[in-house]
C-alpha cells in the first residue's frame, strides 16, 4: 500500500451558518486548488447569486443541495443534487447553492484556481469570529477576492 498523508487535525472555518473543513489549501497546491468538506444546515447557503473566475465542483456526500445556475442564455435553472451526485460549474457562471431540505447537507467542494474562494472564506470567517458582518463588509471582502454578488436568487422551476 502507498502511504497516504492524513492530517491529525483539520482546520474548520465558519462562514455564515456553513462549516468548511479545509482539505487542501492553495499553499499546499501551488495555488491550483482550495478543497473543503462543506457542511450546510437546513436553510443555509449564500443568500444571493454570485460569480467568480474559478471553476467549482461539488460531490454531494449526504443530504441534498439545491443549485441555481444561470446559463449562457441568461436563464436560471434550479437543480437538486443528492448524495452521490456531482455538480460542476465553469468559472464566471452566475450561481448559488442552498440547502432547501430539512437535514444537514455535506459535500466535497473544490475551487480551481483556489485563491479567490480561499481568500474570501478565510476573511469572512475571521470577520464573523469578531462580530456579525454587515452587508457592506461582506461586499468588500467579496470584491477584494474577485467575487461579484449579483442579487437575489430568482424564482425558477426544477431542472
Amino acid at each position: 500500500m502507498l502511504p497516504v498523508e492524513s492530517p491529525v487535525t483539520t482546520e474548520t472555518l465558519r462562514v455564515g451558518s456553513e462549516l468548511a473543513a479545509v482539505l487542501a489549501t492553495t499553499e499546499e497546491t501551488n495555488g491550483d486548488l482550495f478543497a473543503v468538506e462543506l457542511r450546510m444546515p437546513p436553510g443555509g447557503g449564500p443568500p444571493v447569486m454570485h460569480r467568480h473566475a474559478p471553476s467549482e465542483i461539488y460531490q454531494v456526500l449526504s443530504g441534498e443541495f439545491t443549485f441555481y445556475i444561470t446559463g449562457d442564455d441568461g436563464v436560471t435553472a434550479r437543480r437538486v443534487a443528492r448524495a452521490g451526485e456531482t455538480v460542476t460549474m465553469a468559472g464566471n457562471t452566475p450561481h448559488t447553492v442552498r440547502n432547501e431540505s430539512n437535514e444537514d447537507a455535506v459535500a466535497f467542494q473544490v475551487h480551481a484556481p483556489g485563491g479567490p474562494m480561499e481568500g474570501f472564506t478565510r476573511s469572512a470567517a475571521r470577520l464573523a469570529a469578531d462580530h456579525t458582518p454587515t452587508i457592506e463588509e461582506v461586499l468588500t471582502i467579496a470584491q477584494r477576492n474577485g467575487i461579484e454578488l449579483l442579487g437575489p436568487v430568482p424564482h425558477v422551476g426544477s431542472a
